[in-house]
């Protein structure tokens, strides 16, 4: 039997699993998340498979898991209750943050609770210059009667971050050697060891951020484990990080600050792969599941990375700009934009009687009025299958029993009657309403950033991604859209593709045409002998590690980088120039000019990425569904495209079936998702599997 690696994506409606074999067979399943015990519910999941294929747990030899434990732990505020030792004076860094705020104007809106509440903040008399030198030593009995205090209070972890400790952490170290000594089971961070980088409220929070979440982390994954050994899968569990790479259980459960946003950033990692496969140099991803729809964007097979990003900032509609509605998260992440709408948004009407839909969502449970699960309210997923996109029936392959009959009761006495508007025109206005508030995230990452999003493809995926997708791609005249293998699965197809990835940072500032070569090179070395030390642990070693280096830049005076990338090998003057050229290309490109070559450039933070690449390539070129079905005759149902065509007898297909090119309308089913194609759009399968639909300009033909 063929070895066989598998991904576990977990959704807000639906835990995704996908199993792939050397030779690119693929099988597929979709289990309803078990928000209470998500490990149940991949268990439960793989079992389901094992049933049907006759695999065991000797068969698998590789878990990928993306997961929202930690992202969750944070929205709904149920962390460790976290204990905060700082340098006196610094105690409400948490709470005076950045003075940024998430809505102009508005005066009512309050910052969100801090994640340590200000009787576990504690602060002890120590100073360290920003030059690393010891101003004011730090007492070890003030440290001892600082972590008393909190353990009276009953704290389940601790977090440590003093002011330049980044430049000196002696006296972090000295609160942790205290720490091991008095409470050695008490879970403990270090900002010198956890972000050792300028800046002293990110450094906080990011700190605070790890420490919160550790337990529940912990806890996850080691109750995961244990539940995979129960059934025989006691291969190595590796987990998705928000940069786009995969770390180790043991990793994450030490730094669960890289797995916040675990989930959606393997997506864009398999639309990456894809892209440069088809040669495709400008992508424009799109991912639409039953919570919220996720947008970022693919340029000449790079992905766009953030050096930091907001947690629980709840939706955002206006432009990224507008921050400080969450926690700042100082990682590296792949840069997306979220907003909330998915099959489960709820349609409603607000105090003006105007028809909206979302960001708040019926969630796995209840779910949608259709699942039947006790849903009191209707949902854009309700608006589909009132407008003949879903399968009247079932979905997921008959996983998810729809009661179609409810659905338009609901939808007709508390949406349609309300505006005195037919059942089918009030459900496409929920549609187009859901599809507009997409588009903003589309926006987001194109337009927002100088980009014509006409220039770029389309590639949706995500359980609803595909019902949307042509239309968004008209409204925003995209000619090309692609719809990969298993859309529904394709967040957890994409951790299939990911690399073992460490990243490292360092605060090291330095005017550049000051900085000292070897000196520069010496601290690289130190950064890139951890990196390659924590890769060989983990059995990538020689041509299987692979370093990149880069370096965040700024002209003097800024307070915000540019990150610039670096080659390999020794730095000398001649490489420092160029550092300091391509740095003002950079700036150009991202804001539209340069300074002059008077002008100094300053280096803030060094940075090493380490990869472990394995010696064969992680998914093979040819892929093949399990669950494809065999073209056949089409079946027909009648199917709502507004107000100007109306209602169309369509054709319901098979993605096969495209293997011979048509214009729309039609449906595609597929287990996992339906693809929707309107009236004069071109389908077709490509090389490669994808639906490939073309879509004219207004007025034209195809």
């Amino acid at each position: 039997m063929s070895p066989f690696r598998v991904g576990v994506d977990i959704g807000g409606t639906f835990t995704d699993i996908v199993f792939l074999a050397a030779d690119g067979r693929l099988h597929t399943k979709k289990v309803s998340s078990t928000v209470d015990d998500y490990a149940r519910g991949i268990v439960e999941g793989l079992r389901e498979v094992f049933g049907e294929t006759g695999l065991g747990g000797v068969d698998i030899v590789e878990v990928l898991h993306g997961t929202t434990v930690a992202s969750n732990a944070i929205l709904e505020q149920r962390g460790a209750r976290t204990g905060l030792i700082t340098t006196k004076g610094f105690r409400d860094v948490l709470e005076i943050r950045r003075l940024r705020m998430p809505r102009l104007y508005d005066l009512a809106w309050e910052k969100p609770p801090t994640l340590v509440e200000r009787s576990l903040r504690v602060e002890v008399d120590e100073r360290v210059n920003a030059r690393g030198e010891v101003v004011k030593p730090l007492d070890r009995a003030h440290v001892e009667r600082a972590l008393d205090r909190l353990l009276a209070e009953g704290i389940e972890a601790l977090a440590v971050c003093l002011i330049n400790s980044y430049a000196n952490p002696v006296h972090e170290e000295l609160i942790k050697a205290v720490v091991e000594a008095r409470a050695p089971a008490l879970p403990l961070c270090i900002s010198a060891e956890v972000l050792p980088e300028i800046k002293e409220y990110e450094r906080t929070s990011t700190t605070v951020i790890n420490t919160y979440v550790m337990p529940i982390v912990r806890r996850y994954l080691g109750t995961l484990r244990e539940s995979l050994d129960e059934i025989k899968v006691r291969a190595p569990l590796l987990i998705m990080q928000s940069n786009g790479g995969l770390m180790t259980a043991e990793a994450a459960a030490a730094k669960p600050m890289h797995i916040i946003e675990s989930g959606p950033a393997a997506g864009v990692v398999g639309a990456q792969v894809l892209a440069r496969r088809l040669g495709l140099g400008k992508v424009i991803t799109f991912d639409m599941g039953g919570t919220t729809a996720k947008a970022s964007i693919v340029e000449d097979g790079e992905v766009n990375r953030a050096t930091e990003y907001e947690v629980g900032a709840g939706i955002v509609y206006g432009s990224r700009l507008l921050s400080g509605g969450g926690y700042v998260l100082r990682v590296p992440a792949i840069d997306l934009a979220e907003v909330g709408a998915g099959g489960g948004s709820l349609v409603w009407l607000d105090a003006g009687g105007s028809l909206q839909a979302g960001p708040r969502s019926a969630g796995a449970f209840p779910g949608p009025l259709c699942y039947d699960l006790g849903g009191t309210e209707p949902t854009v997923t309700d608006a589909n299958l009132i407008l003949g996109y879903l399968n009247p029936s079932q979905l997921a392959g008959g996983a998810v029993k729809l009661n179609a009959a409810r659905a338009r009761e609901v939808f007709e006495e508390k949406i349609a009657g309300r505006l005195g508007l037919p059942l089918e025109q009030a459900a496409h206005g929920a549609h187009l309403i859901a599809a507009s508030n997409m588009m903003r995230a589309l926006k987001a990452v194109s337009s927002e950033r100088g980009r014509d999003p006409r220039e770029y493809t389309l590639f949706a995926f995500g359980g609803n991604g595909p019902v949307f997708a042509a239309g968004m791609g008209r409204a925003l005249e995209m000619r090309r859209i692609l719809i990969p293998p298993a859309p529904g699965l394709f967040s957890s197809f994409g951790l299939l593709y990911s690399d073992v990835e460490h990243h490292y940072v360092r605060t090291w500032r330095r005017p550049v045409r000051q900085v000292d070569a070897a000196e520069l090179n010496q601290v690289w070395g130190r950064m890139e002998a951890e990196a390659l030390a924590q890769l060989k642990a983990e059995g990538f070693a020689g041509a299987a590690a692979r370093i990149r280096r880069s370096a965040d830049c700024r002209y003097q005076g800024q307070s915000f980088e540019l990150t610039i990338p670096v080659g390999a090998g020794s730095l000398d003057a001649a490489g420092l120039a160029a550092l300091e050229e391509a740095f003002g290309r950079e700036h150009e490109r991202v804001y539209g000019h340069r300074a002059g070559p008077e002008e100094p450039v300053e280096i803030v933070n060094l940075r090493v990425v380490g990869q472990g690449i394995p010696t064969e390539p992680r998914v093979p070129e040819g892929v093949r569904v399990d669950r494809g079905a065999a073209p056949g005759p089409p079946t027909w149902r009648r199917v709502y495209f507004g107000l100007e065509e109306g209602w169309r007898e369509t054709p319901i297909l098979g993605r096969q079936d495209l293997a011979v090119p048509r214009v729309g309308p039609c449906i595609v089913e597929e287990y996992d998702a339906t693809c929707v194609v309107p009236p004069g759009v071109k389908a077709a399968l490509d090389g490669h599997g994808n639906i490939a639909l073309e879509v004219p300009p207004e007025g034209e033909e195809v």
